[in-house]
């Protein structure tokens, strides 16, 4: 699974929030988890197979915002355990 971070330029409300995640689901194509915040200026998307940036990027920008910055990393689900010591 993999995460990718973008830094994001525009968002001003939820309603851009809404927008953002509606264009980078459209771009994935696939089963993607999206959260956006226009507090942070971040979008985060896990999904397992690594996208393609240009085209994200592209969706993004086609909804009025600018993409600064896009970091890819690992990510491992955390699973929940009743038997923490």
């Amino acid at each position: 699974m993999n995460k990718i971070t973008l830094k994001i330029d525009g968002m001003q409300c939820g309603m851009c929030e809404a927008h953002v995640n509606d264009a980078i689901r459209k771009a994935c194509g696939e089963r993607v988890k999206v959260s956006s915040s226009h507090t942070t200026g971040t979008a985060e998307i896990l999904l397992e197979a690594v996208p393609d940036i240009a085209r994200i990027k592209t969706a993004v920008k086609a909804e009025g915002y600018r993409v600064l910055d896009v970091n890819v990393e690992p990510y491992e689900k955390k699973a929940f355990s009743f038997f923490k010591k």
